[in-house]
């Protein structure tokens, strides 16, 4: 269950970033990009892969909360421990 939320984060944000990619680099030049004042040390390439990693990682933080968000409410109370082995003392009804 968790590998394939795990997909549903990272293909849908590999496919933005991707697109993301192509659309700011088709409109800005790497070589011409300057970091306070100086310019970059990097090769272009270097930039693009950043670039490419930090599009990907924020797009997924955004399709993660996208999937937290979807979580019903019987998922996130639910209790993983089987009936037989719960404590006494457990705290939420039902557990």
């Amino acid at each position: 269950m968790w590998a394939q939320r795990l997909m549903w984060i990272a293909w849908p944000a590999f496919m933005v970033a991707a697109v993301l990619e192509m659309v700011v680099f088709a409109l800005v030049d790497p070589g011409d990009l300057h970091w306070f004042g100086a310019p970059l040390a990097f090769s272009r390439e270097a930039v693009y892969t950043m670039a490419f990693f930090v599009f990907w990682g924020a797009t997924m933080v955004s399709s993660a909360l996208t999937t937290l968000l979807a979580i019903s409410p019987f998922e996130v109370n639910r209790c993983p421990v089987p009936e037989d082995q719960r404590p006494e003392d457990c705290a939420r009804g039902g557990c």
